[in-house]
Formats: C-alpha cells, sequence, structure tokens
C-alpha cells in the first residue's frame, strides 16, 4: 500500500531528524477504503509507527496516541472531524487564515488506466523526474521513438500548462497559419522524428490538408518550419500512449 510506503519513509526521516512522532492531516472516514479505523491502525502498524501517528483532525476520535499519553500534545486542544465532507477543513482554514492549500483530490492518480499506462511508459523509457510526472497529468502523450515523446495540448489552459512544464531543449511545435493546440517534445529529436511530431501536430489543428507546423527547440532556439499532412487515425493510435 502506498500509504505504508510513505509512512515508512516517513519514519526513517523522523528518526534523521530526531523527531519523537508523526503528525498527517488524516480524517476518519474520509476515505472509505483507507481512512476507516482498522486501516489507519493497519497503515500505521505495519509503517513500523505504533502509537507515535497523530492525526489532530479526528484525534478525540481515536484511540489515544503515544503522544498524547505522554503529554507532549494535549488532547483537549484536537479535533473530531470524521466523514466525507471537507467543509470543516475548509472552514478551519479561513479562521486561521490559510487560502493557498491544495484542492481536495479525487484520489490516486495511479487508479486511472491512461494515467498508469503513462507512468509505465515513461518509467521504462526514462529516469523519473518531478517535472515528467507532472507533465503526465496534463495533454495527449505519444511515443515516438524509444528516446523521444510528444504531448500535445486539448485545450487552451493545457496549452499553457505544457509551456510551464517545457524545460531546457525540449522542442515546442504549433501551427502556423491555422488554429492548433501546442506540442511539446521531450528526448532526442532528429528530422524523422521532428516530421512524424508535426504529422501528429496536424492531425489536432484546424487544417484539413497539409499544415505548416512551427518548431523551436526551447528557450529562444532557432524557428524552423514543415508541412505535414495530418497523422491517419490508424497511425495515430500506434504511437499514441
Amino acid at each position: 500500500d502506498c500509504r505504508i510506503l510513505m509512512l515508512k519513509n516517513a519514519k526513517k526521516l523522523m528518526e534523521e531528524k530526531g523527531a519523537s512522532f508523526l503528525i498527517t492531516g488524516e480524517v476518519l472516514g474520509q476515505r472509505p477504503m483507507s481512512q476507516h479505523l482498522a486501516a489507519l491502525r493497519i497503515i500505521e502498524r505495519e509503517g513500523g509507527l505504533d502509537g507515535l501517528v497523530l492525526r489532530p483532525l479526528s484525534a478525540k476520535l481515536l484511540p489515544l496516541s503515544i503522544p498524547e499519553k505522554e503529554g507532549w500534545v494535549n488532547r483537549e486542544k484536537l479535533l473530531e472531524i470524521r466523514g466525507r465532507s471537507r467543509k470543516p477543513q475548509i472552514d478551519l482554514a479561513f479562521k486561521y487564515g490559510i487560502a493557498d492549500y491544495p484542492c481536495p483530490a479525487g484520489g490516486c492518480l495511479l487508479t486511472d488506466r491512461g494515467f498508469a499506462q503513462r507512468m509505465k511508459d515513461l518509467m521504462t523509457h526514462s529516469e523519473v523526474t518531478l517535472n515528467d510526472v507532472e507533465l503526465l497529468k496534463t495533454g495527449r502523450h505519444f511515443r515516438l521513438s524509444l528516446q523521444t515523446k510528444l504531448v500535445v495540448g486539448r485545450n487552451e489552459e493545457e496549452n499553457e500548462r505544457l509551456l510551464r512544464l517545457a524545460r531546457i531543449d525540449d522542442i515546442c511545435f504549433k501551427p502556423v497559419e491555422v488554429k492548433g493546440p501546442i506540442g511539446i517534445g521531450r528526448g532526442d529529436f532528429d528530422q524523422t522524428m521532428i516530421c512524424l511530431a508535426s504529422k501528429i501536430m496536424a492531425r489536432y489543428s484546424d487544417g484539413n490538408d497539409e499544415v505548416r507546423i512551427a518548431y523551436q527547440t526551447l528557450p529562444g532556439g532557432e524557428i524552423g518550419s514543415t508541412t505535414a499532412r495530418p497523422m491517419k487515425d490508424m497511425e495515430l493510435q500506434k504511437v499514441r500512449i
């Protein structure tokens, strides 16, 4: 379980820092599969932290932790939030003037078949970086060769996100004379790969026949262009991740 793995890693960090216990933001019953009482106990025990995990948002609904038993933490100041609603946490953030917090997530992305397939492809073909993982969340992904891939935005918001995630030596593709998406190429692009990527870009652009596609090595490389016919659906499915 990924939660157990996270606690095991947190335990190592706790020991390195000389800390006495861990604090999590878990809420009893918020996630029906992993945050019921039995699951919380299993995760804690399997993580090697029996009694050493303090969950202040739901502490009054849970058995006493070691920090509470030892008096390191005043249990009376802790909370008793439970259930799937995030409203109590949002109200609490407002009370303390906390505005910059992540939106409530819908669960682990690895349970999404498409994302999991893209992650598997990434791990198969390259070293994994945080930037690469963030890129997996955006756009349509295509594996052009063992060393090259292309990500194509699906709307204006994704186009902007792709540009923010682009790294030095990535290649930016975009149609010149018609509307269409931004594409970010990553890896070892020769002219053959540029032509292949341009066919995919043409496929998602507004042009019906030949489409001129501009490409540029980031940041600020020389701008080139090529004319490409839209890739046929059968060929497209062979390279789409």
